[in-house]
């Protein structure tokens, strides 16, 4: 069973996350297991203080070191197999499919979600990764935790119907590529037809319309993932 902790500020915003989607499903079975931590628990003074104005000057406040210190080794145990410690940040590396399977096999994650102007620069050596969901900033890294919450545990084998095979074929993994197109019924709807080849009922041939279909659809909406495919023998 995967094991993941959720470290924010604001723990009640993944209340309808974790109560109606894949991840609920997933915990029900048995699969994973998430616990929200409130950052604010571990506060300072009487006012549970987590953030202060930064040093040097500069707008918004920053989040203090002992509270997250205080947070994240709280979770530690006797005997529990290290954990993954993932803080959320626009400064991290892209998080990818290809990190999304490697947490999948890991047995404990932590989640660290930054909020106000960001953390104090020492929090980082908590982490064992920071990952970025896009170039873009939110007002906080939960949006971002969920994210990548969702994107691991709909990997764990029996978390969503079709087995593997279902995760097996989507975008991104198989290589630096999108899926191609899907149809289902009806054949024609206002004028829009189902390729004839789907219809066939010729696999060899429906397997390598999707093929061209899928690098039409990279080449189209996503081009930079074919400068990122690997050059043969790589």
């Amino acid at each position: 069973m995967l094991e993941i902790a959720i470290i924010s500020a604001h723990p009640a915003m993944f209340a309808g996350f974790l109560a109606e989607s894949i991840v609920a499903r997933a915990a029900a079975r048995g699969l994973c297991e998430v616990k929200l931590v409130d950052l604010r628990g571990f506060g300072e003074g009487r006012w549970r203080r987590i953030d202060d104005r930064p040093y040097g000057g500069g707008p918004g406040m920053l989040m203090m070191c002992g509270p997250w210190f205080a947070a994240v080794e709280s979770l530690g145990r006797d005997g529990a197999a290290p954990a993954r410690i993932i803080m959320t940040s626009p400064a991290g590396r892209r998080f990818t499919q290809r990190d999304a399977e490697e947490l999948s096999a890991e047995k404990r994650l932590v989640f660290m979600c930054g909020h106000y102007e960001g953390f104090d620069a020492r929090i980082v050596t908590l982490a064992t990764d920071v990952f970025s969901v896009g170039d873009f900033v939110m007002t906080g890294g939960e949006l971002a935790a969920a994210a990548m919450t969702d994107a691991v545990v709909r990997l764990l084998p029996g978390a969503i119907g079709g087995g593997q095979a279902a995760v097996s074929s989507e975008s991104f993994s198989r290589g630096a590529a999108l899926e191609a197109p899907q149809f289902t019924r009806p054949p024609e709807f206002r004028g829009m037809k189902v390729p004839d080849v789907l219809l066939s009922g010729d696999h060899a041939r429906i397997e390598a319309w999707k093929a061209s279909a899928s690098r039409s659809a990279t080449a189209r909406t996503r081009p930079d993932l074919l400068k990122e495919r690997p050059s043969p023998g790589d």
